[in-house]
């Protein structure tokens, strides 16, 4: 045992037996009590005999009395006068003293989606956030003794992580200069695991594996937030437009330079300019227009 602010239970192992052995005790028991019920009645040396069926009887109501059996990734914690006395993981038909109290507790993996829940981001947008847990029980003493219902106890720290870890990021962040929860299921995961781990290890209870179901901005902002994302998408769909074209006019006229192609002044420059931009960033077919007079009439 531990002393601080609550006294925490270990778990280590209970003495306990396979039940094989005891089981063939009582069948012999019972066979004993059988053979002397049946001298008895046939009278022969019945009064030297008479207490021999009887305490027969008592000895095997006493062996099966500490009966019971595991199946797979079971365990059984065993208590003494409301003293823990230790635990039993090995499955089969095991046996143990009958004043022991056996309390069975399963060790197999368990799945828990939460229940949807509205948290404010980083940022104060509030958003919809659920999470898928697989958890289970790794030291029984403490799920069973150290907390008043182990698996409530799972669905509330459940939840509490999943608050802490939405307020901690921002939802989405359009300059990617940001860990967010949209954009980073892995880091946030791991986050949310190692939260959970720590939240519960005051029950026994591990964490394997873990994640979100659901992300969402609330009802009440999510058509401002749509439209937010479609105008972001917009502008940084027309800045990429406008830089590859402002490259491919620089190009074009570096080009025709070179080459000698055409002598351009500022006034040719400016127009050919104008016309290549409209030409790129336009979201129509272009028209072309054939000029049969000059540029300067």
């Amino acid at each position: 045992m531990e002393q601080g602010s609550l006294t925490r239970s270990h778990e280590r192992r209970a003495a306990t037996t396979s039940g094989f052995p005891l089981l063939a005790i009582a069948v012999l028991l019972i066979a004993t009590a059988l053979v002397f019920i049946v001298r008895l009645a046939t009278e022969v040396d019945g009064p030297i005999l008479s207490p021999v069926p009887a305490l027969c009887a008592l000895g095997a109501v006493f062996v099966a009395a500490g009966f019971y059996m595991l199946q797979p990734n079971q365990a059984a914690a065993i208590t003494l006068f409301g003293s823990y006395a230790g635990t039993d993981r090995t499955p089969g038909l095991r046996w143990t003293l009958p004043w022991l109290l056996r309390r069975k507790v399963s060790v197999r993996a368990n799945n828990v989606i939460s229940e949807r829940i509205k948290v404010n981001d980083l940022r104060g947008n509030p958003i919809e956030m659920a999470a898928q847990v697989v958890w289970r029980v790794v030291d029984t003493a403490q799920a069973l003794f150290d907390v008043d219902d182990y698996k409530a106890f799972v669905n509330v720290q459940i939840e509490a992580a999943v608050r802490t870890i939405g307020s901690r990021y921002p939802y989405d962040d359009y300059a990617h200069q940001e860990v967010t929860l949209r954009g980073n299921h892995d880091t946030v995961g791991a986050e949310l695991r190692a939260e959970l781990i720590a939240r519960l290890s005051v029950a026994g209870i591990t964490v394997d594996e873990c994640g979100f179901t659901h992300l969402a901005y609330a009802q009440e902002i999510a058509g401002a937030m749509l439209r937010r994302q479609q105008a972001q998408a917009v502008v940084a769909a027309r800045t990429t437009l406008v830089e590859g074209a402002v490259g491919m006019v620089e190009l074009a006229l570096d080009q025709l330079s070179a080459k000698n192609v055409v002598e351009l002044d500022d006034e040719r420059r400016a127009a050919m300019v104008s016309n290549l931009m409209v030409v790129l960033c336009g979201e129509r077919d272009t028209q072309p227009v054939v000029n049969a007079g000059s540029l300067y009439q």
